[in-house]
């Protein structure tokens, strides 16, 4: 774990602290986690997408990730997801990452695929599956297990299937680079396609991708293995997962902490650990910080950066997370949407002070008058 600083020094690293990935430095230790916006037409991206994204750049954060951004067309959540699966796709995404990284922000984004939960309408209008006859279509999954009750069964994927689901991770990820993102994030946690492989609740298949653990995450490393062949040596690469599944006989901490340590034999940089979302039963004890441990026993023992994310909201409680070694980078998310100056806030309530935007100086320097 020498590459994660020593339990004697942990103290001095704090959450205004910068952080060093490759060639990539974050100016500080917040970043804006990835949120699904459900306005996206046909997966582009849009205003909307420029300026709430932009927004929290321009807020201070030190590094801001694009949302869910589907690498197939069948692979979004809903109509209304961000996609990638066409060179169409780059330059509205290109457009937020110039403005991100001008801004002094590290711009990164979250490559998916939904699985057996896509198809689904926007959470505001239920999120229940669309049928075929309304806008939906047919889902793909390790196995043919639907998410809820009712719905249609997924269909299992073969093979070839599976070539072509990694291909289109690793088209995506070509597209990512032509648009000028620092960061891919490859989504494995939450109920998607590859948490899916991952989890024994969901992956009863009885071929190599199916069975023991090592199986079972075969998909995964395939895919951030070809992924990281293709994305520059000077640039991390970050995957997310659940950590558990919080469900009897599911995912849980000790198979996360042993598929980080082979994400990191194969240059993946840190793991976004939040959890659940695999099936629609699970009971989860939410609360104040109530991810961190598991993001801390990773860290530890598989010896891997770690951001930590999930009802993190005061500067003060995300500070100690990184002064107690817990993990390298927290991740904002619905606090962001609260208050996109979140950032400018915690330098004061920590003792800095503040870095306005300069394009907001002068207003400041005449704020008595």
């Amino acid at each position: 774990m020498s590459d994660l600083g020593s339990s004697s020094n942990e103290s001095t690293v704090t959450l205004l602290s910068p952080l060093n990935f490759r060639g990539v430095t974050f100016r500080n230790r917040i970043g804006m986690s990835p949120m699904c916006q459900y306005v996206a037409n046909e997966g582009m991206a849009d205003d909307w997408h420029l300026v709430h994204l932009g927004s929290r750049a321009v807020g201070g954060a030190g590094m801001v990730m694009v949302e869910a951004t589907s690498v197939t067309r069948d692979g979004r959540i809903s109509p209304g997801d961000m996609g990638i699966w066409t060179d169409d796709h780059v330059e509205p995404l290109a457009r937020i990452a110039r403005f991100v990284r001008a801004q002094g922000t590290v711009a990164g984004i979250q490559l998916a695929h939904a699985g057996r939960k896509s198809s689904c309408d926007t959470p505001i209008n239920g999120g229940a599956q669309l049928s075929l006859e309304n806008g939906g279509w047919l889902t793909e999954a390790p196995s043919p297990i639907p998410f809820n009750p009712g719905e249609r069964t997924p269909k299992e994927l073969d093979i070839a299937e599976i070539e072509e689901v990694i291909q289109a991770f690793e088209s995506a990820t070509r597209r990512a680079l032509r648009a000028g993102f620092q960061i891919v994030e490859i989504h494995a946690a939450h109920g998607y396609l590859l948490h899916e492989f991952l989890s024994p609740l969901s992956n009863h298949r009885l071929d190599e991708y199916g069975g023991d653990l090592n199986n079972r995450m075969r998909l995964l490393l395939q895919v951030a293995e070809r992924v990281r062949a293709i994305w520059p040596k000077e640039y991390p690469l970050f995957t997310r997962i659940s950590a558990t599944d919080w469900a009897e006989g599911g995912w849980d901490i000790e198979q996360s902490i042993a598929l980080s340590k082979s994400l990191k034999e194969l240059g993946v940089d840190l793991i976004d650990v939040s959890s659940g979302a695999l099936v629609p039963d699970a009971k989860i004890p939410i609360g104040k910080g109530f991810q961190v441990p598991f993001a801390a026993r990773i860290r530890r023992e598989a010896g891997i950066k770690t951001a930590a994310v999930g009802f993190i909201t005061e500067p003060e409680h995300a500070d100690s997370i990184i002064r107690a070694g817990d993990a390298d980078l927290v991740l904002l998310a619905r606090e962001f949407l609260r208050e996109p100056y979140w950032t400018i806030k915690a330098e004061q309530a920590l003792g800095r002070e503040p870095i306005w935007p300069i394009r907001y100086g002068w207003a400041l320097k005449r704020r008595g008058r």
